[in-house]
């Protein structure tokens, strides 16, 4: 039985209120696990830690790093519901090479996302779709910081240590 999982994190500051409304009305259990997010590296991908924690340590951007969205799709047999990073958003791909150089000379590739109904603990039904694609949710969202965050044993997530990943505004 695993014990705890880590993962790194892009977490939501700036125009979350529908994301969230979604959320908590949808799926609430995973509302209550974690806030919304886009994950960076999965658990399998960082290790060693120390390795990924220097070279987070290293990375400074010239800006926040900048995704734009496309409009929901379901996803898992349509019980999901996500907010898709547009194909094509170098910024994160650049940053998930940063923190795994030395480590894994190819990363996987990795569509950002925002999940609003997590498949685990919620089943969307044509209905709340219908709801869902209705809302005006954001395009663009900028992130300044990466967080590592762990769960225990299925229990909700808490941040460890956040990483600022560009130059403060001046």
């Amino acid at each position: 039985m695993r014990e705890s999982r880590r993962q790194l994190t892009l977490f939501i500051s700036d125009q979350n209120g529908m994301i969230e409304k979604i959320r908590a009305a949808f799926n609430p259990e995973q509302f209550n696990l974690i806030p919304a997010h886009i994950t960076l590296c999965r658990e399998d991908e960082i290790e060693p830690l120390e390795k990924v924690l220097k070279n987070l340590g290293s990375i400074i951007l010239p800006g926040p790093l900048r995704i734009e969205f496309g409009p929901v799709e379901r996803f898992e047999d349509g019980k999901g519901v996500l907010l898709p990073g547009l194909i094509g958003n170098p910024g994160f791909d650049d940053l998930r090479k940063a923190v795994l150089t030395g480590i894994i000379d190819i990363p996987r590739n990795h569509r950002p996302h925002i999940t609003l109904m997590h498949p685990r603990n919620s089943c969307c039904t044509d209905e709340i779709f219908r709801q869902i694609r209705v809302v005006a949710l954001p395009i663009v969202l900028n992130f300044d910081t990466v967080s590592l965050i762990e769960q225990e044993q299925w229990g909700p997530w808490k941040v460890v240590e956040h990483f600022p990943i560009c130059r403060p505004w001046t």
